[in-house]
């Protein structure tokens, strides 16, 4: 190089994505929540990554390899923790109720006993069992985890299950097919 000529670097700047009408960037309930819906994220172009580590949960389009949904989660407590692995979407229910936990209500409707296992509890005489409802349930193993809607206290709290907030849950449930792969990593 000749004395006194310049080195120029290249700045690449990144694209800043264009805004289309109907996404939206921060969920404003929730600023926790951040969406960023394409038209083209759907069941055939879609896959789950949860962090346990990180207690989210991620939408991501398989096309653009980006990220369109981030959401909170509760992830299974001690010991109950949720399994780490590699799954595919087993099955979808939009109503679905647990089979293992819920509550024993008698005849009227009026619950008895609440939050009760059918695996250690009995019910009492005249009541029946009554699952817990797991609203937009996605299975992802054949024990029972799956991605449902839930409570969110801030830290792991459910059975195993992947809980998430309602909207978001259906969200994902509309954004995937039985057969969407499907990661849960530390």
């Amino acid at each position: 190089m000749a004395s006194g000529q310049e080195v120029r670097r290249a700045v690449y700047v990144q694209p800043q994505p264009q805004k289309a009408p109907g996404d939206l960037i921060r969920k404003q309930d929730d600023p926790r929540i951040t969406v960023r819906l394409m038209s083209t994220t759907g069941p055939d172009n879609s896959r789950v990554y949860v962090s346990l580590s990180k207690q989210r949960a991620y939408l991501i389009n398989t096309t653009t390899d980006e990220i369109v949904i981030d959401s909170p989660i509760s992830s299974g407590k001690s010991g109950h923790t949720t399994p780490k692995g590699s799954y595919v979407i087993k099955q979808k229910d939009r109503d679905h109720r647990s089979s293992i936990y819920g509550d024993f209500v008698d005849r009227s409707g009026r619950t008895v006993r609440r939050g009760v296992s059918t695996k250690i509890d009995s019910a009492p005489s005249g009541t029946s069992y009554v699952g817990a409802s797991m609203k937009w349930f996605m299975r992802l193993s054949n024990e029972g985890v799956g991605m449902h809607t839930g409570f969110l206290p801030g830290y792991a709290a459910s059975h195993g299950c992947v809980r998430m907030p309602e909207q978001i849950a259906q969200m994902f449930y509309e954004r995937v097919r039985v057969g969407t792969p499907a990661v849960v990593a530390d």
